[in-house]
């Protein structure tokens, strides 16, 4: 299969990129390179990618329509998987404008690309930040989420909403996948997993937001993968999906298992909750088991071990 995945550099394209050249699809990654982060580590995370004849990549970005409509009629993707954004909740609060315009603007264009070149099927990253501060958990797709609190979320919802429209007008199938706080190797360095993580192997203090009891639902990388794989071979029509571990830790929780698996004693910075966080994520998963088979495997003490592990075997 013919496959372009945006943001493809990424952390979790990265892996995606991998695992569909494994499974023998020609792939064509398009990623901006942004200096959101190091670009120079995004570039370390396709060095494999590029190791194969399969792999394609084009650097842009995917709110460059003439681009989009060169790169469609070259390459002739059967399956787009958008995974390409601007990401990060507090970031958000910061340039509510370019959240917009990458997020927003730009998925638009990529689904008007869609229709002008005729390519039927997406799978379209959104997030677990659009329920927002819903009391009732676990969080279930049918769940009303009309109240995001952060830019973030908003572009999120804004894009499923968008997506649905264009599957309504011109027959577009779409998949919407919220992730919920995906980690391991090669995660963002800014994320909370990998920041406390490199902080509290270097003896830094790390920011330790609230009195530690926000709850998260930490979903393993090649979890989320499979989740991937498992949607991607189906018929899929409209649907919206939750990927998630479907179990919560709080933060103090988090920090005790990383500080286990580095034997170092970690250092505090309290400070207050932040805007724009919400108190716990929990994902209702039953929906994706029952349709898409989707299993998720890996507790978060096993993941923290592995990615621990990647983590001292790469922090040089």
């Amino acid at each position: 299969m013919r496959v372009l995945v945006t943001g493809g550099a990424g952390f979790i394209g990265s892996h995606l990129v991998e695992k569909l050249l494994q499974h023998g699809d020609s792939v064509t990654c398009l990623d901006n390179f942004d200096d959101f982060y190091d670009p120079d580590i995004k570039h370390r995370n396709l060095e494999t990618a590029r190791r194969s004849e399969g792999f394609h990549l084009v650097e842009g970005d995917f709110r460059d329509g003439e681009l989009l409509d060169r790169l469609f009629r070259e390459t002739k993707p059967e399956l787009v998987i958008h995974l390409g954004a601007r990401a990060g909740v507090r970031p958000s609060i910061a340039d509510p404008l370019l959240y917009y315009d990458v997020n927003v603007n730009g998925s638009l264009r990529l689904l008007e690309a869609m229709r002008n070149h005729d390519v039927e099927r997406v799978l379209m990253a959104s997030s677990s930040s659009v329920y927002g501060n819903n009391r009732k958990v676990p969080f279930a797709e049918s769940d009303p989420v009309d109240h995001p609190i952060s830019p973030y979320a908003a572009t999120k919802k804004a894009v499923e909403l968008m997506s649905h429209t264009w599957h309504h007008l011109w027959g577009l199938k779409v998949a919407q996948l919220r992730f919920f706080t995906v980690y391991g190797p090669r995660q963002r360095p800014e994320m909370a997993i990998h920041k406390f993580t490199r902080l509290i192997d270097q003896g830094q203090p790390i920011p330790f937001f609230g009195d530690g009891d926000s709850r998260r639902d930490y979903t393993y990388i090649d979890d989320i993968i499979d989740g991937i794989f498992c949607i991607m071979q189906t018929d899929f029509d409209y649907d919206i999906i939750n990927l998630g571990e479907s179990e919560t830790n709080t933060l103090t929780k988090l920090v005790e298992l990383i500080s286990g698996e580095l034997k170092r004693e970690p250092q505090l910075d309290r400070l207050p909750r932040q805007p724009g966080d919400v108190d716990v994520t929990y994902a209702d998963v039953s929906h994706a088991r029952q349709h898409y088979g989707y299993q998720p495997t890996t507790p978060l003490a096993e993941g923290i071990r592995k990615f621990t592990a990647w983590y001292l075997a790469n922090r040089d």
